[in-house]
């Protein structure tokens, strides 16, 4: 029955969904994930800025690259080579590519309509779009109890399974063993809500994926002369010019689609939850950020890993190991039996921040309903507690046929208000647009000049132009 209704969903439904939602975003907003690709390491940059009391820009960013970083990178890419082949990579690259602007506007949306805390931080997400933009509060409220069943079903178990069987395989520890301390030092963390999360994965995501970038440079770098030809293999592969391990056209590009959302995550809804949570002068300057967290993860990192396993000649001369077990094997082939270890530890740190990521989506999907009923919270963190258990013990295909099912129904869901959205999430760029052309440097949103729209004045106060911009009107 998975097979049936992910076939159909993954097959047809999402596939029209995500191109189409994605080239229409990218073309009507004027390619704004290409027009805006420099301005993001400025936005970036200027991000890093903490205000006491709330969480950063760069600490939401983190949080969101915690939960895409993951599985998706190291497991997800395998899949996708050993049973899309090598071009189903292609297409991860055209998913991102215009999966930037899809959550370039996911993420704006979410800052626009979020919701202030009595605490300093922000609530936020696709359910509070879909309630304030849509005034279609049934659809935030499936939302909201989709994403809080996925998550304490299924999601979280995929990252302990990917976790417990490399350490078996590296280690010969029983994935029990690993399940109950993952989970052990989950509930150390989770206790303390969103801002310890940020506070762990600001430290934690950036040494990981800087880490594991570098490895993946030196893997480049020692066999240099073979890159061309991995690149014409994936083109090739990529419209069934090519015979390769994997399937042919159709599967290039269903894995390549698939496997592409569930690592980026863009038109999900995911991100938008996390994105909510920053402090930022305007919605698009976090649209912005998030976008670029989407190109770190599938362009940079995703590749990483496609260069490792196709780099490899286990891979080029057949073989039919596959999943997470093909990308040890392959680095094993270019740095030695040792990088088996280094694996099994980036996938433990990928794994943990992502389970800190996913359990933060999952409150939140629970806070649409209450924010008072501390039981019903505690009771979420035993049940994701207990899953991280369960998790290690199942088996690939259970799991990731559940994690599908699950995606699959949130982004339907998400691709749908977005689409009604648009138009709204159009006219907040165009204001960001305007005051950089009038010489404003760092744009400020007003709630006041968009009085069509359910926006809590707590979450956006009326702000004066900050010294910066008065500095850059005079100098204009």
């Amino acid at each position: 029955m998975l097979a049936t209704l992910n076939g159909l969903l993954w097959g047809k439904i999402l596939i029209l969904l995500l191109i189409g939602v994605g080239v229409w975003f990218t073309v009507a907003s004027r390619f704004v994930q290409f027009r805006y690709f420099k301005r993001m390491f400025r936005v970036f940059r200027h991000g890093l800025q903490h205000e006491k009391g709330h969480v950063s820009s760069f600490q939401a960013l983190v949080v969101s690259v915690a939960g895409r970083v993951g599985a998706g990178n190291i497991a997800g890419v395998a899949v996708a080579i050993t049973l899309g082949g090598p071009g189903a990579i292609f297409w991860m690259w055209i998913i991102g590519l215009i999966g930037m602007a899809t959550s370039f506007f996911e993420c704006t949306l979410a800052q626009v309509f979020k919701k202030a805390e009595s605490d300093g931080t922000y609530r936020g997400g696709p359910a509070y779009y879909m309630h304030k933009g849509m005034k279609q509060k049934w659809m935030g409220t499936f939302y909201s109890g989709l994403l809080a069943l996925s998550v304490g079903s299924a999601l979280i178990a995929l990252q302990s399974f990917t976790m417990a069987s490399s350490f078996e395989q590296s280690f010969g520890v029983s994935p029990i063993y690993s399940g109950v301390v993952l989970a052990l030092v989950t509930a150390v963390i989770i206790f303390g809500g969103i801002k310890r999360i940020a506070e762990v994965a600001e430290w934690i995501v950036p040494f990981m994926a800087v880490g594991y970038l570098i490895l993946g440079l030196f893997v480049v770098g020692s066999n240099l002369e073979k890159v061309p030809d991995v690149f014409i293999l994936i083109a090739r592969s990529a419209f069934g010019l090519e015979q390769a391990i994997g399937g042919g056209f159709g599967a290039a590009i269903l894995m390549g689609v698939q496997r592409g959302l569930f690592s980026n995550e863009a038109g999900l809804g995911h991100a938008a939850n996390v994105a909510a949570i920053a402090h930022v002068k305007h919605p698009v300057n976090q649209g912005i950020v998030q976008s670029f967290s989407v190109f770190i993860d599938t362009m940079i990192l995703c590749t990483v890993t496609a260069m490792i396993i196709l780099l490899s000649d286990g891979y080029l001369n057949g073989t039919e190991t596959g999943g997470i077990a093909l990308t040890q094997i392959s680095l094993a082939e270019h740095i030695g039996d040792w990088s088996g270890i280094f694996v099994t530890l980036a996938l433990t740190l990928f794994a943990f921040t992502t389970i800190l990521y996913l359990y933060y989506l999952g409150e939140n999907g629970l806070n649409f309903f209450s924010n008072e009923n501390q039981k019903l919270f505690n009771l979420f963190r035993i049940i994701v507690l207990v899953q991280i258990v369960w998790g290690s013990l199942q088996e690939l295909t259970t799991i990731f046929a559940l994690a599908d099912f699950a995606v699959g129904l949130l982004a339907m869901s998400n691709l749908i208000a977005l689409v009604f959205l648009f138009k709204i999430g159009k006219s907040v760029l165009a204001d960001y647009d305007d005051q950089l052309a009038s010489g404003i440097d760092h744009p400020t949103f007003e709630a006041n000049r968009f009085n069509e729209l359910i926006i809590e004045q707590d979450s956006w106060p009326t702000l004066e132009r900050d010294m910066d911009n008065d500095k850059s009107n005079s100098t204009s």
